[in-house]
């Protein structure tokens, strides 16, 4: 951090403010993301075994994934990323201030109002934004969901309770977790 620092001339408070949204936006996300991943691949069954084929193909049946592996698992990385653009764990953009009166959608949007905008635009999809609005963790975010993902494949048969596909409802809130918690069954693989 203090290499960034020199050379991009950060602040010690906005090097605070990124270390804070790491830490405190990594595990509730991530975990939703794994938990939206497992409902579709549950849902998908063939899906879930051809994943799991390719990753004891790439990676082997004695040891789990680590990061070196995730850079050449492709077909696992469309999956982590088709799940983000169905479900994003956090579908709203950057909260902007209106700066004159105006309207949007026929409602009139008067000057200050701070609006949330849902980003749902599925051929724009770009889970973790992009320049100065970026998420500064989402490599770290990718590799948590990736590591954590890929493991729990590698180590158990997941198989869902019933014969009725997984319930995929949004839940309500500022980001985007199940309506309803993921119930499955696991089996030492």
């Amino acid at each position: 951090m203090i290499i960034i620092r020199n050379q991009r001339d950060y602040t010690d408070q906005i090097i605070k403010g990124i270390i804070l949204v790491i830490l405190m936006v990594r595990t509730d996300t991530s975990s939703m993301t794994i938990e939206w991943a497992l409902s579709l691949l549950l849902n998908h069954p063939e899906v879930l075994e051809k994943t799991r084929a390719k990753l004891d193909a790439q990676v082997g049946i004695d040891r789990l994934v680590d990061e070196h592996d995730l850079s050449n698992l492709s077909y696992f990385h469309n999956i982590i990323s088709e799940t983000l653009r169905l479900y994003p764990a956090a579908p709203m953009l950057v909260p902007y201030e209106s700066s004159d009166d105006c309207k949007i959608g026929g409602y009139n949007i008067p000057r200050g109002t701070i609006l949330l905008v849902n980003a749902w635009a599925p051929s724009k999809l770009i889970p973790f934004g992009m320049g100065r609005r970026s998420y500064p963790g989402s490599g770290l975010a990718q590799r948590v969901v990736g590591l954590a993902l890929g493991s729990l494949i590698q180590s158990f048969d997941w198989k869902r309770i019933g014969e009725e596909e997984i319930y995929l409802a949004e839940g309500t809130g500022m980001s985007m977790s199940k309506a309803k918690p993921l119930e499955k069954m696991c089996f030492r693989n």
